[in-house]
Formats: C-alpha cells, structure tokens, sequence
C-alpha cells in the first residue's frame, strides 16, 4: 500500500506510524486542522487523550467541518469525564456502542475527508484515544489514502467510510448524552485490568498560599452574614481554581459557573472536573443545553435570558460563580443575580482599580472580599517579573485618524499601519529587545497578515491566526510552542481565556480599547513557564491621549501628572523594569498643560478608560464624588444625556430628569433604607404594577441580607430579630422610609403616594419608559449604596 507523495490531510508519504518516535498525535492534529469530515472510532476514550486533539476538534466544528465519534463501553475503560467534555463540543454526532456479555468492541479507526480537494485518509490499527497511545506506547496504524481518480482507491475507501457507517448506526449503539453519562457513571465498576489499561495519574490538588488566604476571607465573609463577595485576582493567579476550592470548602451540591465566553467555560470544566472528580459537569450555552448537571458552566448570553432562568428554581444552585463580568451589560447579569438565591455568589474579576471594580461591586452587594493585583502576584513569585519598553511610534500621526466614540477609526487605523516605515520600526524594535516566543496583538486581520508577511520576508518564521486564517490556533500555539515560530500575530483570539504560559515576549502594536484588554494581553506573558525569566513588552505608543492607558495601568494612576512622576521613580514589582522613549515623555508632558476641565471631557475620558459608558458608582469611584457633574449639568443623567445626544434610549429619561434628580440622586441618606426601598420597589416591577406596602417592606427585608453590615449599622436593636412578614417589621418601615417618600416638604414634592395600600410612583411613566427609567433608578441605587458605604468608612 503506497500512500500519496503531496496532500492536504497528511505530512508525510510513510504510511506506517509505529509510535515511540513516530507518534500518531502529529498526524492527527495535521487531518483534523485540514478535514472537512472527521470520523472516529474507538475502543475507548480517556481524558488523557482527547485533551490532545479536543481543542483542534472544537475549532473543525466551529469552521464546518462535520464530526462522528463512535466509542463504546468496553470493560468501562471510557472515562465518564472524557465523555461530559465530548458533550461540550458546539456539534458533532457522538455515539455509544453498549457491549453486552462476552461481546468485544476493538475498534480504532480515524477517517478524513477534504471535500475541497478531493483527498482523505485513513489511520486503522491499534491506536485508542489515550497519551499513551497517541504519543509514546509502542503502537502501529497504518494509513490507507484516497487517491483521487483511482478507482480500486475510491472503492477501497467507499469500504472503510461504509464500514464504519454500518458500525455508527448498529442496533447496539446509542446517542451519548448527559443522562446516558450519569447512567453509565452509575453502573460502572473501575476496570479490573489494569496491567493492561493503567488508570491515568489523579495529582492531588492543594491551594496556593494566596489562594488559601482567599478561602479563609471567603469563610470569614460568609461567617459576617454576607451572601455575595467580590474576588480580585490578577491574570495567572487562578481565579477558577479559586472559586472550585471554594465550592468545595462550602460542600456546594450544585454549583453555577457564568462567564461570556465559551472558551473560559470549558476550562473552567475542565477545571471543577479535576478537582471534583464526583461531580458530573456540562454546559449551558448557545448550541449544548445540560442543565441537570451538579456543575453548570453557562453563558450569560444564554441563561441570563428570562426564558432560560425560568427553567430553574431561584434556590437551584448552592453557590453561584460570575467570572469577568464587566465585558457584558449590566442588565443581564442583573436579571440572573436578582433571580438566583445561592448560599452564596462569588464575583471574580482581574480588574485592579477602584473605578473598574465600582460597578462590579455593586453587584457584590459592595463586598470586596480579598484583592491581589499584579504587583502582589510578581513579588510573590506568582508571576514572573516584566520588562517594559514604550517605544514611540513616530510613524503614525494619531491626531489626523478620526476618533469616534472613544475608538479610531478603524479603517483609516488600518491603512496608516499597514505600512513598510511603520513595519520596518516594529521589525527592528523587535530584534533588539525579543526573547523566545513573541505573541503580537495588531488592529485587524489585514494589520496582522501584513506584520506576518513583513517578518517572514525579514528571515523570522511568524504566522497570523485570526478567524479567517487557514492557520488554526491549535496548530499555532504548537508550532510557537516547538519553535517552528517565532512570532505569532493576532487580533483578539488570545486576549482571555487561552493559557499560554511560553510566551516570553508581547508586542503591542495596536492601542488598546480599555485598560482592562490591555492588562488581559499583557497577563498573557506573565504565566511561570520552565527557564522563563521574565516577560519582555514592547508596547508602541503614539501622539494621542488614549495612549496614556497602558502606562497607567501599570505605574498604577490614573492622572498624567502623577504617570510623569512616577516614569522617574517608579514603584514597580520585584524584578521589573521600565523604560519610555524621550518622545513619549515629551508628548506626555504636552498633554500635561491640557487638563480635563470638565464633567463632559472626565466622562469621555473614564468611558475610553474602560471600554464602556461609565455608571454613576464608577463615576464616584473614579472622582470620589458627583459634584461636579451636578454644577455643570444638574444631576448624572443630564451629564450622560449631553454625553449621549443620539442615544434614543438615554433621551426618553428627559421628562424625568426631576425625579432622578432630586427624587433619587440627591435624596437624604441618613440611613440606607430609601435606597433599599427603591431597590425593593424595581425588583418587584414597581413602575409597571405598584406593590403593596406589604411586599414592599417584606421585599426590602430581603434585599438588606446582601448588606449585612449596612442592616447591623441601621436597623434598630428592637427590631432587628422580628422576621420579614411581622406586623412589626411593616410598621416599622412604614415609619421611616415608606413615610419619607410620600410626604411633601417645602422644598421637595412627594415622590411616591400610597394608594389603596400600594406604593405609587407621583411621576407618570409611560408604558415605553419603564424599562430606561428602570435601569436608571438601579444605577443611581447602586451609587446611593456605594457612597453610603464608604461614608461609614470614612
């Protein structure tokens, strides 16, 4: 049997692997980053092995390639763990073949089909998908390749494809689902022969120092009477592993796990499934649904739909994780918080300053439970240490690119970079300071295929990968990670959620949208890596304010004047080093004498800081009061509506610019109740149908156990033990909030009116209003919170 010389699907004409040296795993990658179809069959199935090949299976999906994955369970050799990760591919046909007494099932056959080109392979032999068998056991398969225009080829192949086919559908196969897993789990008995099938090392799992410190602040908070905290930890610091440990030092049944992407969905799977093996675990996103599983990995674009929250009871999950969730809007994340009643929720976010975490820790009923940003990871040894340089890029005049609700323009960004001048810079800065592997963050697709050709052209093997490359990632991060490359150029594919703990060296060259993308990029080179010393990054900064980011957030200030002072005596982490071009400086100090003067102009500047409109909280966070936004426009909201003129939405708040004003914005504070009332009065959808006085203090009640400092400070002693529903607690909150909402004073009209024993906005609300005007009293709540707070820190 001869294989062909060229071919898409395969790297060599040998068509014999026989392990040791010659592994199939290359081979594999290679078909299955190439295949329009890919069909498997196998004996058995361990975690060990399709952690190999899962992430080139999932990106052959997302690109259209058909998938069909026949094992079976075969004297339970199947690890039931390596089948939930199955199902949380995005698609594919995966099927089970049930043996029953005396019956064998030896298969191992892996089948490719480029349509395009009109080739396919087939690996037959002794291969199961384990490490062992991919990678070092003695094993043989031999391929047999489709050869197009042979006909003895083409029928000999129709057998093989006919084959398994006839295998695929037999009558004692099965759809593999998360109920046929949690059957099999129940019925299985650990394989008696080990000799021949060793079980796979199980490594035993213990907290880091900082992470055990987190988990006894995380007992602490809980001991106080909190429900919900807020984790600060810096990329490479292992937020997830955190919150696993936490599930299992709570002894969670059921837990939650929302994050935006996919991507950090299942690595958080993978995570929980190591370290609680008993678990059964799944997904909840856009195409995979396993909502009985003890552990759920969801999207917040999924199940933060009402549809989809209605499927489960409020009190379903003991412990609720939100991971990142300043990359989504607030709204969603608020309907899935206010549905869920968790012994507890955690928030997890890399976000370091007070004005990102401002928004974040409303959500977290303000409850910033333990915080270790970047400085703390490297000077513990967490991290490895950086060398930064601001290289100037002179090339580009900023100034003349047309900058539009905090961004440039991106089709005139990508002509200025897409230049030899420009190239010739990055190519020569990049000599000068590159370690081993580079990973460089460009402006587009087109910005990243240029760099790639320009430095391969310069003698440096790179490669772009983007969603339209032919080059997968899988195949990527392998080859950077073997020194086949030396550069990779991307767009945003690794700015979260992908490990890549090789990387020594991250160029930048491109701005950064938000202080937040820019630290994720950079938290991917600060991974521990073997013989990895320290990060190298080279970060091209331009004549433009918005450059100024980057430097902030790692000198830590958010002000030019002290980002000048601190250029010349840094405080930076163990082991780090910073060095700005002259021109930088020079620039900087330029903007120096240009000082914000305005409210407006201390928006923009928070919102391109961000990467987001900022909230009130955040506002106050950032400039520790309103005051400013109150002299120069009247309140908050007619600060955002002069910021947002076209906004449709924002402009609908105009007839009530009144009532958030002085209603809810500027209302006396002595206690935190007026605030919980209103919170009470929007949970409840009190601008559509008033609640009774009843609910009202009832719902109240409830909503002050997220604050459980604020309820010790404020209620009274007498009635602090008296339960929700007590006539007791009614009157009581009849007296205080209720009744100062619904008197009129001289110099304020009464906001609120009991009417029939409900409680009654004053203000007409028209129907198509509720929803803005609801979203605004929340964010002005949370800011109301959020001052009261720090006042009684203060």
């Amino acid at each position: 049997m001869q294989g062909q010389e060229v071919s898409t699907l395969t790297q060599h004409p040998d068509v014999l692997t026989t392990g040791l040296q010659q592994p199939l795993l290359p081979q594999l990658l290679h078909a299955i980053n190439h295949a329009s179809e890919i069909e498997i069959t196998v004996s058995f199935i361990r975690r060990s092995g399709l952690n190999l090949i899962f992430d080139a299976l999932h990106e052959a999906i997302e690109r259209g390639a058909s998938l069909k994955i026949l094992t079976s369970d075969y004297l339970h050799i199947t690890d039931p763990k390596a089948l939930e990760q199955l199902l949380s591919l995005p698609g594919g046909e995966l099927r089970i073949y049930q043996c029953q007494p005396n019956d064998g099932f030896h298969m191992k056959a892996y089948i490719f089909i480029c349509n395009e080109q009109r080739e396919g392979c087939a690996f037959i032999g002794s291969n199961n998908l384990s490490q062992q068998a991919l990678t070092s056991a003695h094993e043989w398969a031999l391929r047999y390749d489709l050869i197009a225009d042979n006909n003895d080829s083409q029928n000999q192949f129709y057998r093989i494809r006919e084959a398994f086919d006839h295998i695929f559908h037999h009558h004692q196969t099965a759809e593999l689902t998360f109920e046929w897993v949690q059957h099999y789990i129940a019925r299985r008995e650990p394989p008696q022969i080990t000799h021949f099938f060793p079980s796979e090392k199980k490594d035993a799992f213990y907290p880091r120092p900082d992470q055990e410190v987190a988990l006894k602040a995380l007992a602490d908070t809980r001991d106080q009477g909190y429900l919900r905290g807020l984790v600060v930890l810096a990329t490479g610091m292992g937020k997830t592993w955190l919150s696993a440990f936490d599930a299992q030092q709570i002894q969670a049944k059921r837990v939650l796990f929302v994050a935006h992407r996919e991507e950090i969905l299942r690595q958080a799977q993978d995570t929980f499934s190591q370290l609680l093996p008993h678990y059964s675990t799944g997904l909840y996103a856009s195409k995979v649904r396993q909502e009985n599983a003890d552990c759920l990995f969801a999207s917040i674009q999924t199940i933060g739909k009402q549809e989809h929250l209605v499927q489960f009871d409020p009190h379903h999950f003991d412990y609720v994780v939100v991971d990142e969730f300043h990359h989504a809007s607030a709204p969603i994340y608020r309907a899935l918080l206010d549905y869920f009643r968790p012994q507890f929720m955690l928030g997890l976010t890399a976000t370091p300053e007070r004005s990102d975490q401002a928004d974040i820790l409303s959500l977290c009923d303000n409850n910033l439970v333990f915080e270790r940003n970047l400085v703390h990871g490297i000077d513990s040894g967490a991290l490895v240490p950086f060398y930064y340089y601001g290289i100037w890029d002179g090339h580009v005049d900023y100034t003349s690119i047309p900058w539009r609700n905090g961004k440039f323009d991106p089709e005139a960004l990508e002509y200025q970079f897409a230049s030899q001048n420009r190239a010739k810079h990055a190519f020569e800065t990049w000599k000068k300071y590159t370690q081993e592997r580079t990973l460089a963050f460009c402006i587009s697709t087109k910005h990243a295929d240029y760099m790639a050709a320009y430095f391969n052209r310069h003698g440096v093997t790179s490669a772009a990968v983007h969603s339209k490359s032919h080059l997968r990632r899988n195949q990527a991060l392998s080859m950077l990670k073997d020194g086949q490359l030396k550069v990779l150029f991307t767009v945003d594919l690794f700015n979260e959620g992908v490990d890549l703990p090789g990387i020594d060296t991250v160029m930048m060259l491109r701005p950064s949208e938000s202080k937040i993308i820019f630290l994720q990029q950079l938290g991917r080179g600060l991974r521990l890596a073997d013989n990895k010393t320290h990060l190298v990054v080279m970060d091209f900064i331009g004549n433009h304010h918005s450059f100024l980011l980057k430097p902030m957030a790692l000198l830590g200030t958010s002000n030019i004047r002290e980002a000048i002072k601190k250029i010349k005596s840094p405080e930076l982490p163990k082991g780090c080093y910073t060095n700005f071009d002259l021109e930088v400086t020079d620039f900087w100090h330029k903007l120096a004498k240009q000082q914000r003067t305005t409210a407006l102009q201390d928006l923009l500047y928070l919102e391109q800081k961000l990467g987001h409109r900022p909230t009130a909280a955040e506002f106050y966070h950032e400039y520790e009061s309103l005051k400013k936004a109150d002299k120069q426009h009247g309140s908050w909201f007619e600060l955002v509506a002069a910021h947002e003129k076209d906004d449709k939405e924002t402009q609908k708040l105009t007839p009530y610019f009144e009532f958030l004003r002085q209603g809810v914005q500027k209302t006396s504070m002595t206690k935190c109740f007026k605030a919980i009332t209103l919170q009470a009065f929007i949970a409840l959808d009190g601008l559509n149908t008033p609640p009774s006085l009843k609910q009202l203090a009832e719902k109240s009640r409830s909503l002050l156990k997220h604050y459980p400092h604020l309820a010790e400070r404020d209620i009274h002693s007498k009635i602090k033990e008296e339960p929700a529903t007590s006539a007791a607690w009614l009157t009581y909150w009849k007296n205080n909030p209720i009744a100062a909402f619904t008197k009129e004073t001289k110099t304020t009209p009464a906001w609120f009116r009991i009417e029939k024993d409900h409680f009654v906005l004053s203000h007409p609300v028209r129907q198509e209003d509720t929803g803005v005007l609801s979203h605004a009293i929340v964010e002005l709540v949370d800011y109301l919170l959020t001052a009261y707070s720090q006042r009684g820190k203060k």
